[in-house]
């Protein structure tokens, strides 16, 4: 009988997921509506056991009497011992039944000695009992392990299940699935219990094992399958900080006592064949059966498929006859065989899978990689050769492993060396694993002696750096030096050069000073027999875009043409980065998403990274800032997980423009000062340049002119577009328009005037639109001027950039204001309003609401939008893609190229008052 303490009624509390569960067994069972009787069934650690428990306590707390039973397997041969279990407190009770049926009651439970009683009198006896004791208030029988009970029990109980709605005695049981028969308890109605749902089991784990780590929480999920008991007890094998092979969990994970109990019991009463069966196909992992029956000739255990059967009748494995494949009922049974077998039996199986794989590298090499036990130099080939392959796929964490397994199986020398190091570099660069780099780092450089002229070891201890308490000038030295002594002969088919080179570009840009750059070009000058197309774009567009960026358009256009091919994120990465100083991130936008999407999934953090700073970037540029602000806050996020410490800056940047941009001037503040201080200690000259245009941009919101001016000639000053300070592209409207209002006529014209010399216009919409736009701020001649705005406004895909477009239509109506054209001033200032609103620009908002009134027209209501009309193709194209169709569809089906369409999109999205893609089907209906 259950008590009465608190902990009881917890318990139904603290079920997580269950609350739909426990409802439709409450009233299956009858509960406080007469009586009845369930079956609960479910697979092992399911949790049938707990919501038997909190089905009881809530009954309980309801006023209901509650007696329990639980099968025991060592009194399973113990004629109604599960009865004495329920019904030894009723000895005083038994006194007032009828003498034959006290009688055999009392001898069935063993209260006196005489003749075994006839099992329809026991029965009887039973139910009379009950009935009694339920006449005062309702009565829950509660019977768990249903299969271990006694038969005598069992069908004493099952003569009571079947009238149990008769006299008003609810019977509740559980059983594991498969585990009983019909003549159990009298054939039960059944429920059977799922396991938990994704969100149920992610809420489970963040509960009970806070501490996991990313990867080793993803992987619960995936080997628990939402068995609850596995979600509870497998995180005692696995890491709460990052392993060097990016998870730090073994392949198999072992299983705890209370899931060996549960699921090692089935397997150890199978046959031997059987056994060794399940073996082979637990470490082949795939279930393939032509895989298996090849596997099992190549032992000396003379087994066969046909050895399946009696796992096939236990439901421990099912066999799908179409598909040719072998699937364990649950992930925990396959940890079970693993776990039950020697280290020898396991690398007698991983031999015979390796004879048999022939024609799959990857499995092969890892199959004999665990039949190894000391250093060899062909496994330790196969297993590098595997990890490019495992690489190429975009798998960063298993390829690191692979080359780990690789390292280990290396005799000692440059080749352990060199592998340690290139595991250490994709750590570092690629899955998060900044802890395990340096680990690794380390033990190359102590296993050889030439480590320092690794470049792997190079790129990865600059990342590190990076992300350390140490200076750009260190990282971008080690590098250096690294690539000028190395015997690579400035192939560009050296994968290893290239990733250096790589490292270089971002150590450089970090730093933001010509000088860094120099010996990066002349790298790039010796590479044979010519740079890598991403590699030669981003030499363009990521050092000194003002100068050099136009050069890689041409090269931009074919690399983005050909991304629905690229597989490789790092390419994807690259690309983007490339991209981005080209105001090119839309036509990447896809594959960032890809990165990202990949990230979520358990891929690379750092190529999650890089997604999430690409998509932030463009969402400001293009007015989806709602979107922008949650992919900064998860980049935050990501970086804090994963120790980035070194790139933290990007996201903090994003949030500090967008507070900018929406009047929360205070926390721009905060953020920018908190990135300068962080970059300028370590020479970060990049990060301090971008913190100082979004402090700028505050400042011009707070109408702090020459606060803002100060910002903007920090990255470059007036006139001049600063050397290898490419960020200085973003800033150029600030500077100008802060010159302009502190009187430094000089200065602004200068700007405007170095922006046209440079051809920065050519690079982009954008920049076209800005170049216009500051050369007409600039204009003292009132005509001159209205005419540049005017034009700025007419670029071809100006509108896309929502933001500054808007902030040129301001100062187009500023202009027309002040030279007494108030009737013409009203539709640019109007214009503006309502993007400014849209955006949620309260301090731009503010200045227009200012200048209309100035311009005679009424004060607008705040959120109020300017009316737009949809061209009949604009109208088209918003339909087809409220419909699902992708813009490479709707492109197909108009006879239109992608990115006409994508131009038609960013337009429709502010004449419909929106800022995305999912938003257009309200839009459109309303």
């Amino acid at each position: 009988m259950i008590g009465s303490d608190s902990s009881q009624r917890d318990t139904a509390n603290a079920l997580i997921g269950r609350d739909r569960e426990l409802q439709a067994i409450r009233e299956l069972a009858g509960l406080g509506t007469g009586g009845g009787a369930l079956l609960v069934s479910g697979d092992a650690g399911v949790g049938k056991t707990a919501v038997l428990d909190a089905v009881a306590a809530a009954a309980h707390a309801e006023g209901a009497r509650v007696l329990r039973a639980a099968g025991v397997e060592f009194e399973a041969n113990c004629s109604y011992s599960g009865l004495n279990q329920i019904l030894f407190p009723f000895q005083c009770e038994l006194e007032n039944l009828e003498v034959p049926f006290r009688d055999a009651l009392r001898i069935a439970l063993g209260f006196e000695s005489g003749s075994p009683p006839q099992t329809l009198m026991v029965s009887n006896a039973v139910l009379l009992l009950l009935r009694t004791v339920a006449a005062g208030d309702p009565l829950l029988l509660v019977v768990d392990d249903l299969p271990w009970l006694d038969q005598a029990s069992a069908a004493a109980l099952g003569f009571v299940a079947r009238r149990a709605a008769g006299i008003g005695v609810s019977f509740l049981a559980a059983s594991r699935s498969g585990a009983h028969t019909a003549n159990d308890c009298g054939a039960l109605p059944e429920y059977r219990l799922q396991p938990l749902c994704e969100e149920s089991s992610a809420r489970l784990v963040a509960h009970t094992s806070p501490h996991l780590v990313p990867s080793a929480r993803r992987r619960l999920m995936t080997v628990a399958c939402g068995n609850p008991l596995a979600l509870l007890e497998l995180p005692s094998a696995l890491p709460t900080t990052r392993g060097p092979a990016g998870d730090g969990a073994p392949a198999v994970l072992p299983l705890s006592r209370r899931l060996e109990a549960l699921f090692g019991s089935r397997i150890t009463g199978l046959p031997q064949p059987s056994q060794r069966l399940l073996l082979l196909a637990a470490l082949e992992g795939v279930g393939d059966l032509g895989v298996l029956q090849a596997a099992s000739r190549q032992t000396d255990d003379g087994y066969d498929l046909e050895d399946l059967g009696p796992a096939e009748r236990n439901q421990l494995v099912s066999i799908d006859e179409g598909a040719r494949r072998l699937r364990f009922r649950h992930p925990l049974i396959r940890s079970a065989v693993v776990e039950n077998s020697t280290s020898s039996q396991r690398r007698a199986v991983h031999t015979a899978l390796a004879q048999v794989l022939v024609d799959q590298p990857e499995r092969r090499a890892w199959h004999l990689g665990e039949a190894t036990l000391e250093p060899d130099e062909s496994v330790a080939v196969l297993l590098e050769d595997a990890a490019r392959i495992t690489l190429r796929r975009g798998d960063a964490v298993g390829g690191m492993r692979t080359l780990i397994q690789a390292a280990d199986l290396t005799p000692p020398g440059a080749g352990r060396s060199r592998r340690l190091a290139t595991a250490a570099y994709i750590g570092a660069e690629a899955t998060g694993s900044l802890p395990s780099a340096q680990r690794l780092l380390d033990d190359a450089r102590h296993t050889a002696t030439d480590s320092e002229s690794s470049l792997h070891s190079a790129a990865a201890a600059a990342v590190l750096i990076l992300n350390s308490d140490s200076d750009v000038d260190t990282a971008h030295t080690l590098l250096v030096d690294a690539i000028e002594a190395g015997t690579h002969g400035y192939d560009c088919a050296d994968k290893a050069l290239i990733d250096a080179l790589h490292t270089l570009a971002l150590v450089c840009f970090f730093g933001a000073r010509s000088e860094l750059w120099q010996p990066y070009h002349r790298a790039l000058d010796k590479l044979t027999p010519t740079a890598p197309p991403v590699l030669s774009a981003l030499a363009k567009t990521f050092s000194d875009p003002a100068r050099t960026g136009a050069r890689a358009l041409q090269e931009l256009n074919a690399l983005t043409a050909q991304l629905t091919e690229v597989t490789d994120p790092v390419q994807l990465q690259r690309i983007g980065s490339a991209a981005l100083y080209a105001d090119r991130l839309g036509d990447v936008r896809e594959a960032q998403w890809r990165l990202v999407r990949m990230g979520r999934d358990g891929g690379p953090a750092r190529r999650h990274m890089a997604g999430l700073i690409h998509l932030t970037l463009d969402d400001y540029l293009t007015g989806m800032w709602d979107e922008a602000a949650q992919l900064a806050e998860e980049g935050v996020q990501l970086c804090d997980t994963h120790d980035y410490t070194g790139f933290t800056w990007y996201f903090h940047y994003a949030k500090a423009l967008l507070a900018a941009a929406t009047g929360e001037a205070d926390s721009a503040d905060a953020l920018t000062g908190r990135i300068i201080h962080w970059a300028t200690r370590r020479k970060a000259f990049g990060a301090a340049h971008y913190a100082h245009h979004a402090a700028g941009l505050a400042a011009l919101g707070r109408g702090d002119f020459a606060g803002a001016y100060e910002h903007a000639t920090a990255i470059s000053p007036a006139g001049h577009l600063a050397s290898h300070a490419p960020h200085a592209l973003w800033a150029t409207m600030d500077l100008v328009e802060a010159a302009m209002r502190t009187n430094r006529h000089t200065e602004a014209a200068a700007h405007a005037a170095a922006m046209r010399e440079a051809g920065i216009a050519g690079l982009s919409s954008r920049h076209a639109l800005l170049t216009q736009a500051c050369t007409a701020l600039s204009t003292s001649d009132d005509d001159q001027a209205i005419d540049l705005f005017a034009h700025a406004l007419q670029v071809p895909g100006a509108q896309r950039w929502t933001f500054d477009y808007a902030r040129v239509q301001l100062a187009h109506g500023e202009r027309l204001r002040r030279i007494r054209a108030t009737t013409e001033s009203r539709t640019p200032l109007a214009a503006a309003l309502s993007a400014f609103q849209r955006l949620g620009a309260l301090p731009w908002t503010e200045r227009a609401e200012t200048e209309l009134r100035a311009a005679g027209s009424a004060k607008r209501r705040p959120g109020t939008v300017t009316p737009h009309t949809l061209t009949p193709q604009e109208l088209e194209i918003a339909r087809l893609a409220a419909s699902g169709l992708t813009n490479k569809q709707i492109a197909e089906r108009l006879f239109l190229s992608h990115r006409t369409v994508g131009a038609h999109l960013y337009q429709i999205y502010p004449k419909l008052g929106i800022t995305s893609r999912n938003m257009l089907r309200d839009a459109l209906e309303s």
